[in-house]
């Protein structure tokens, strides 16, 4: 079974995605969007590690076909870093530790800054 979750911005209460795969597993991970040829606005993965790390949160867009906004957020909830990963590219670290890869439409990135905090409910 699929678990989907709602990614929240704290502060304001906005929800970011209404509907983000949550991708606790070695397989939902590493599939991500690869081969997806479409990406509409509301849709989202969240990639979960069990504690914060720079390496085990890198990503790759390899077999990506389009553009995604990308959001690292560590364990306690606080945006560490944010990027516009292009398709095809080999690979995106953050600049600060995190637990959390949410993965979505471009758009995305205009509604949060780092140093937000954000829940999953």
């Amino acid at each position: 079974m699929t678990a989907y979750k709602q990614v929240k911005l704290t502060a304001n209460g906005r929800i970011l995605l209404p509907r983000a795969k949550w991708c606790d597993g070695f397989g939902s991970k590493l599939r991500g969007f690869t081969w997806r040829r479409h990406l509409a606005a509301e849709d989202g993965l969240v990639l979960v590690e069990k504690a914060d790390s720079r390496v085990n949160t890198a990503i790759h867009m390899l077999f990506v076909f389009f553009d995604l906004g990308v959001i690292w957020v560590n364990d306690a909830g606080q945006v560490v870093d944010k990027v516009l990963a292009r398709a095809w590219r080999p690979s995106y670290v953050p600049q600060s530790p995190a637990r959390y890869v949410i993965e979505g439409h471009p758009d995305l990135l205009q509604q949060v800054q780092v140093g937000d905090t954000v829940e999953f409910i």
